[in-house]
């Protein structure tokens, strides 16, 4: 039984969408972050980990929606890169002065982004 159900899991893995794949990756930066807010005291080093986890996601998500190919209107091609400015300002922000309750935006803003590449 467990055959099938990692052979499952192979090909969902496979099949998702561009879209749903970005929303996935999203996902996944926010639950690392969220992890290490909820356990700040011992976080013991993650914190820079998951902002540059994070800070990968978003510099594909802005390159992509950007780049002069990218068919997305130009209003949805500004508002990505004015997103992604302030996410890069807030993940510096909290390097530089790391404060728990700075990763809320962060975690709320991948959660936001990929519940609406999801619809």
């Amino acid at each position: 039984m467990s055959y099938g159900a990692s052979a499952y899991a192979r090909v969902a893995q496979t099949a998702l969408s561009p879209r749903e794949a970005e929303a996935a990756v999203l996902i996944k930066a926010a639950g690392r972050l969220q992890t290490i807010q909820e356990d700040w005291q011992n976080q013991s080093g993650a914190l820079n980990e998951a902002l540059n986890f994070n800070q990968k996601v978003w510099t594909i998500i802005a390159g992509a929606a950007t780049a002069p190919e990218s068919q997305l209107p130009i209003e949805i091609k500004t508002s990505i890169a004015e997103l992604s400015t302030f996410v890069f300002k807030r993940m510096i922000d909290t390097m530089i002065d790391p404060k728990a309750e700075k990763l809320s935006a962060l975690i709320n803003i991948n959660h936001q982004i990929a519940a609406g590449l999801r619809t």
